[in-house]
């Protein structure tokens, strides 16, 4: 058969790749295919021989929404949870958390799989320290390990397979424990419950001191009910403005009717004559009468003594004319003799307006207090008002820390039951079916024999084409042509085939 150098032929006029041209292949190389499916098939077959036994064990764990996981909030009452169906996502995460590498490194630790190898057999690789020893069988557990959710379920199924049964069990059963653990770690606040019951005693604390502050206001201004003392001299103010109001009317009403009986009074006479009686005065009448006789018996006396132009006859002769002139007017005008008496109504006026005045007075003097205590309550008011305003400011203080004492002490206890809960290990996951010890090994050698016969065929199939791909011979007259440029006259098969 007619060689050349591969690197010469020319790639262009080179027909289709096709199946016949595959089989072709297949039957040039067939020895080298069956050699080397049969030597990576062997090799396949003795692995599977040597392959240590390993034993799997399997753990349940069902989650749930039985517990209500307790929310921290400033309410006075805890928002109300009511349980849901649990979601994937939250089998997912359950699930990665069963997988965390520090889950995962605790188990190691637990169960001392840092000193342990492949097929149960002690191992130390020189130069590590611990903390490598662990990294490596975290690994190595992470591998042989598998974690996934159950579909259509709660359920969230553990497998781990070993060489060893015992340890098989050991892991998944510390890792239930670890896990159990973690999950209640990581839903509930570290802390909560020295958290709320500090918070509670500051405000009780605080409490104290608030109504310590409340009765120390009391002793220190005199009120023991600011509101209520104010409502009260609120009302006596409104009383006492009342009055005043009514006392200057009654004032203004008083002065009206003092100017009107006052006028009235003007009018009237102090007195009316109740009695007139004319008659003359006897003893009058009789001493003139008498004095007129003893002029008369003294002029004839001096008559006869003297003459009448003597100068004392003369005297009494004038006295005895001017005392019959006094007779004959008094006996002309006679003696009138009138009785009078007060007049009723200028003195009933005159009580009234005495009365009017001395009502006026009264009312003066009570409106004159009445707006003292106007002005001394409305300043009592005013302190009053400053004074509430303190105590109420006060009392929202107490009430505030009273409120706050009351809510953290509610919340400590629901923390102090939650962890008890915690302690007790009562949690929305449960290990539903813990790990056994597998007794039965898994079969692991006809997985490894048929990956082999895959394999074997596979790479069969590669290294023919690979051979078949660098091989330079010409193998049909068609490449001969394609090589040459010419066609072929006669081809004659190799050692008879």
């Amino acid at each position: 058969m007619f060689q050349a150098e591969q690197n010469t032929r020319p790639d262009e006029g080179r027909q289709t790749f096709t199946a016949r041209d595959l089989l072709a292949i297949g039957f040039r190389q067939r020895r080298l295919m069956i050699h080397t499916f049969l030597g990576i098939f062997s090799i396949a077959v003795v692995i599977a021989l040597l392959l240590p036994k390993k034993y799997e064990a399997q753990m349940k764990i069902l989650v749930r929404h039985e517990r209500v996981e307790q929310v921290v909030s400033p309410e006075r009452e805890s928002p109300v949870q009511w349980p849901t169906q649990v979601s994937e996502e939250e089998l997912q995460s359950e699930a990665e958390l069963i997988r965390s590498r520090d889950l995962l490194g605790k188990v190691v630790v637990a169960c001392e799989l840092q000193t342990r190898g492949g097929g149960g057999s002690f191992w130390n690789r020189q130069g590590e320290n611990d903390e490598q020893k662990i990294a490596r069988a975290v690994l190595k557990l992470e591998k042989d390990l598998t974690v996934q959710p159950i579909k259509l379920t709660n359920l969230i199924s553990a497998t781990y397979k070993s060489s060893d049964p015992q340890v098989a069990a050991r892991v998944l059963n510390s890792l239930a424990g670890l896990y159990l653990e973690k999950h209640l770690a990581m839903h509930r606040a570290p802390g909560q419950f020295e958290f709320f019951h500090q918070q509670a005693e500051d405000y009780r604390k605080a409490l104290a001191n608030a109504e310590e502050k409340l009765t120390s206001f009391s002793q220190e201004q005199g009120v023991v009910n600011p509101a209520l003392e104010k409502d009260i001299s609120v009302r006596k103010l409104a009383e006492f403005k009342a009055e005043a109001m009514g006392a200057q009317a009654t004032i203004a009403e008083s002065r009206q009717r003092i100017q009107t009986i006052e006028s009235q009074l003007a009018t009237l006479p102090d007195r009316q004559t109740t009695q007139v009686r004319t008659s003359d005065n006897p003893q009058l009448m009789q001493n003139m009468k008498s004095k007129l006789l003893e002029l008369e018996l003294h002029h004839t006396d001096l008559l006869s003594k003297f003459e009448p132009t003597y100068r004392p006859v003369q005297d009494v002769e004038e006295q005895i004319a001017q005392t019959k002139a006094a007779i004959a007017a008094a006996e002309k005008a006679p003696l009138r003799d009138e009785t009078t008496d007060r007049d009723p109504t200028y003195e009933a006026l005159r009580a009234e307006l005495a009365k009017a005045k001395a009502n006026l007075a009264a009312t003066q003097a009570g409106a004159a207090a009445t707006s003292a205590l106007v002005r001394s309550y409305g300043k009592e008011n005013e302190q009053l008002d400053r004074k509430e305003l303190l105590h109420q400011d006060m009392l929202r203080a107490a009430k505030a820390d009273e409120e706050n004492y009351m809510l953290y002490l509610r919340k400590a206890e629901e923390a102090r039951i939650s962890d008890a809960l915690d302690r007790q290990r009562f949690s929305n996951v449960v290990v539903a079916e813990p790990a056994a010890v597998p007794f039965t090994s898994q079969a692991r050698w006809l997985v490894v024999v048929v990956l082999g016969v895959l394999f074997a065929s596979f790479a069969s199939v590669i290294l023919a084409l690979v051979v078949d791909r660098w091989d330079p011979s010409f193998r049909t007259p068609q490449e001969v042509e394609s090589f040459l440029g010419s066609p072929v006259v006669a081809a004659f098969p190799r050692n008879g085939e």
